[in-house]
This record gives C-alpha cells, sequence and structure tokens, in this order.
C-alpha cells in the first residue's frame, strides 16, 4: 500500500469579489472561511486549483 503526499490547505484572504472560477476553486479544496484549513491529497488535479488561487493560499506539507 502506497502512501500519498499530502498538503496542508489555508485560506488566508477572503474570497469576496473573485472570479467565480476562484471561488469555485477555494469550496473544491474544502475551505470555507478565512483562516479555515484543509488536508488534500498531493494530486495533478488539486495543484491545479491551488496553482489557481495560490494568491489566497498559504500551502504547507502535511
Amino acid at each position: 500500500m502506497t502512501t500519498q503526499a499530502k498538503l496542508k490547505v489555508t485560506l488566508v484572504k477572503s474570497t469576496i469579489g473573485r472570479l467565480a472560477k476562484h471561488k469555485a476553486c477555494v469550496v473544491g479544496l474544502g475551505l470555507r472561511k478565512t483562516g479555515s484549513s484543509a488536508i488534500v491529497i498531493d494530486t495533478p488535479e488539486n495543484r491545479g486549483m491551488i496553482n489557481h488561487v495560490s494568491y489566497m493560499l498559504k500551502v504547507e506539507e502535511a
């Protein structure tokens, strides 16, 4: 059984006034309010969403 790399993603800026696509990426990563965190699996799909909204996130290895 292989262990997958995980990332801890924290929303540090508000989604108010952002593009609908960017809001959808934040929700897709499992984030709700400013300051909320989520642990996501390091996949190309999640990396793409993180890259889209990187200016609103803090990303760490979990």
